[in-house]
Parts: structure tokens; C-alpha cells; sequence
């Protein structure tokens, strides 16, 4: 079941001002430790520290691929790949390019695979709006302080 929470759109500039708009309430985020510990409740038939020494392996290996320029594709799960965050408005030819004023960044990306595809989402998960006793309603947090998720911030431009 994802619970939804709805937020309304603050952001001046945009022409969907005002419009109100469902956002997924993140209840937690899962980190490799947990991650590993849950496995080993599917009889996995490996100990917590091994899965996790796998996973954190595989983080390391992913990362490595991808800095290579490589995808990383796990079945029913996501393509990994990295992605250039140009400035607005690019060079206005190529010998005008540089690095340092025309790139603002890289980002990672997902694309999700197989089961996890938005046509079989739509089937499968079913939604019901977040009751007033979640943890944020009771100004309760999201992050773990295991870095990354539970960003639950109003809508920027929808």
C-alpha cells in the first residue's frame, strides 16, 4: 500500500500555483544493514554480515561501472547510468565549450526495468491517502541519518 500526503503547489512562477498534488509519504529509509537483515528473513541461507558484504561489494562495483561509462542494469529493478547536468543555455559552438562553464554536474540516474515498470506499478500498487497519525504529521522525521530519502519538502514545479 503506498500512502499518499498532498501538498499544495507554492511556487510563484509556476503556472500550476495553487493546485494541490500527491506526494508518496516516505515512512523510513532502508539502509544496506537493514536491507541485509530483511534478506536474511527470505532464507536466504547466508548470515546478515554476508549479505551485507555483498551489497556493499556491489555498491562499489556499480559506482566503478558507472564512472567507467558503463550502464548497470539489475533485472526488475532499474538501469543505473550517469547523466551530464549541462547549464541553461549551453556553449554557442563547440570551441566556445568548456567543462568548468558549461557543465554543472553529474547525476545519477534510474530507469526502472521489468516488474518494476510504470505499466506494472499501476497495476499492482494501490494508494490511500496518509491519516493525520504518520510520523510526519506528529513533526516526527523521515531520515534515518543514513544520508538520502525521506524528503517529504512541498512541491517545487511540478
Amino acid at each position: 500500500m503506498i500512502s499518499y500526503v498532498l501538498k499544495q503547489n507554492k511556487n510563484p512562477h509556476s503556472v500550476s500555483k495553487g493546485n494541490w498534488f500527491a506526494y508518496p509519504d516516505i515512512k523510513q529509509t532502508v539502509n544496506l544493514s537493514k536491507l541485509a537483515e530483511l534478506m536474511c528473513l527470505h532464507n536466504t541461507g547466508f548470515s546478515k554480515g554476508a549479505v551485507n558484504g555483498l551489497l556493499t561489494d556491489m555498491v562499489s562495483i556499480i559506482k566503478e561501472q558507472l564512472l567507467e561509462g558503463k550502464n548497470v542494469k539489475i533485472a526488475d529493478l532499474a538501469i543505473f547510468s550517469l547523466g551530464i547536468k549541462n547549464t541553461k543555455g549551453g556553449a554557442k559552438s563547440e570551441a566556445d565549450f568548456s567543462v568548468v562553464k558549461n557543465i554543472q554536474g553529474v547525476k545519477l540516474r534510474a530507469r526502472a526495468t521489468g516488474e518494476l515498470i510504470t505499466k506494472s506499478l499501476n497495476l499492482e500498487a494501490s494508494l490511500m491517502k496518509a491519516t493525520a497519525n504518520t510520523n510526519i504529521a506528529k513533526g516526527g522525521t523521515t531520515d534515518d541519518g543514513n544520508g538520502g530519502g525521506g524528503n517529504n519538502e512541498g512541491p517545487v514545479n511540478p
